[in-house]
């Protein structure tokens, strides 16, 4: 056997069908479409039609909201904390902070912050500074002789420069 001489089975592969090339083709006219009609024209969009019944997207309550405005922090546990130090990917004694969490490989992104959960046992003293933590996760950092430093959200540039020209405008 050559490169060469390497083809598909017989019948494994068809020509393509060219529609509306005349009547002798067979789907001349409509193109293999039926008569006239939405469906028979291009870009045609019927999903969620009931065939005039109220459909059901529309027949079911709307419930709650998406608030737009709400921070996503990435969630740490003090369990997963401890398991890294033991691993020896986080080093207990320098300060832990979101980027040093990252490069550990505790989460990927840190989007809008890092947030400390008290799931599980800490035994390594740490100074953590993170967005936001629970009660029961700073009491566990603080049993092992360690601190955690709640950081101020940051603000973006864009929303700070709008409040100073307001606030410059107003004054003259």
């Amino acid at each position: 056997m050559r490169l060469n001489e390497i083809r598909d089975n017989s019948g494994a592969t068809r020509p393509r069908k060219r529609v509306g090339r005349g009547m002798a083709s067979g789907t001349g006219k409509t193109s293999a479409k039926g008569m006239k009609g939405q469906k028979s024209r291009s870009g045609v969009s019927l999903l969620g039609f009931e065939g005039g019944q109220m459909p059901l997207y529309r027949r079911l309550p709307k419930r709650g909201f998406n608030n737009i405005f709400a921070k996503k922090y990435s969630v740490v546990n003090l369990s997963a904390v401890q398991k890294f130090i033991d691993a020896g990917k986080l080093d207990s004694s320098k300060p832990v902070d979101a980027e040093a969490l990252r490069e550990a490989g505790l989460f990927k992104r840190i989007r809008d912050g890092v947030r400390l959960l008290g799931t599980g046992e800490l035994k390594a003293k740490l100074d953590i500074k993170v967005s936001g933590a629970s009660k029961s996760a700073i009491a566990a950092v603080e049993k092992a002789g360690g601190t955690v430093t709640l950081l101020a959200p940051v603000k973006s540039e864009a929303k700070a420069e709008g409040k100073s020209k307001k606030a410059s405008q107003e004054e003259s």
